[in-house]
């Protein structure tokens, strides 16, 4: 298969999730998605590139940042082989306490006690570098003390699941609504080799079996603001009596209002990191859980 001549490079000067914009974008033609220093980039091929995928982008990234200012944006055209250079350079080994996250074609030499990752980032899924993925892989690095059985609400690459096992944690479920998040994520746990332990199931927190719908040890929930709101309820009645459920992808402007949400269902935040702007928050389930048998 040739490759096009020319890509087009979507310039996006604003604070994002690249991978939550991808979902949202739902374009199967988009090759690349990454941020990089504060600029969210998005590659599609030119020949597949139109003014309506443009206006597209605009109305959600309007969305996304729930404001009717315009968001500062530039096309460019890019040669392929320079795309080519741009995919492989982002995507360098990432060290983040004792994991190492790498893509495959860039072998590191591990030091006693570090735990790797092989992650080839295909369409920006959770690769670490992002403040809101790094945030919990550090936590976990602290609160994983083996055994645990993990929810991963939201899990994208599946790095935090993945992460949690190698930890040192008993298992992990991963759910996710992207169709191909799915697909990368499972191929992610297979590279890994982690699917004794880690199950990706596709779709909502209500299509996951009943029986491990409650039954985490610790709850993760790298998300955005709108979907922690919308997901509290099944958040907090997805996790044991006394479990943990790690909180992230809400703007520090927002903490407040997710803060207010999950108190009010009787949780207690008792830690939390900020970082670029991003904030991540621990809160500990309550004893009991209205409806619960």
């Amino acid at each position: 298969m040739t490759m096009p001549k020319d890509w087009v490079d979507i310039c996006i000067q604003e604070r994002l999730d690249a991978g939550e914009l991808l979902s949202r974008l739902d374009d199967a033609a988009v090759q690349g998605a990454w941020e990089d220093e504060g600029v969210v980039h998005l590659y599609w091929a030119e020949d597949q590139w139109d003014d309506e995928k443009l206006l597209s982008v605009q109305s959600i990234l309007a969305d996304l940042v729930q404001s009717s200012r315009v968001i500062p944006l530039s096309v460019q055209r890019v040669p392929s082989q320079d795309w080519n250079e741009a995919w492989t350079r982002s995507v360098k080994p990432l060290r983040i306490g004792r994991l190492v996250i790498r893509p495959s074609w860039e072998p590191i030499m591990l030091g006693p006690g570090d735990i790797e990752i092989v992650l080839d980032p295909k369409q920006a899924f959770g690769t670490g570098h992002h403040a809101t993925t790094r945030m919990l892989l550090e936590w976990l690095q602290t609160d994983i003390r083996g055994g645990e059985h993990i929810l991963d609400v939201g899990t994208g690459s599946a790095i935090l699941a993945m992460a949690a096992v190698k930890l040192g944690a008993a298992s992990a479920v991963g759910v996710e609504v992207d169709s191909v998040a799915v697909d990368c994520a499972r191929e992610y746990v297979k590279l890994n080799g982690l699917n004794d332990q880690i199950d990706i199931i596709a779709g909502t927190l209500a299509d996951s079996p009943q029986g491990r719908r409650t039954t985490a040890d610790l709850v993760l929930a790298n998300l955005d603001r709108q979907t922690v709101l919308d997901l509290a309820d099944d958040l907090v009645c997805s996790a044991l009596r006394g479990a943990s459920i790690l909180v992230s992808g809400v703007l520090v402007e927002q903490q407040t209002e997710i803060v207010d949400r999950l108190s009010s269902l009787g949780l207690a935040c008792v830690e939390r990191r900020e970082e670029e702007g991003w904030v991540a928050m621990k809160f500990l389930r309550p004893e009991s859980c209205e409806g619960e048998a």
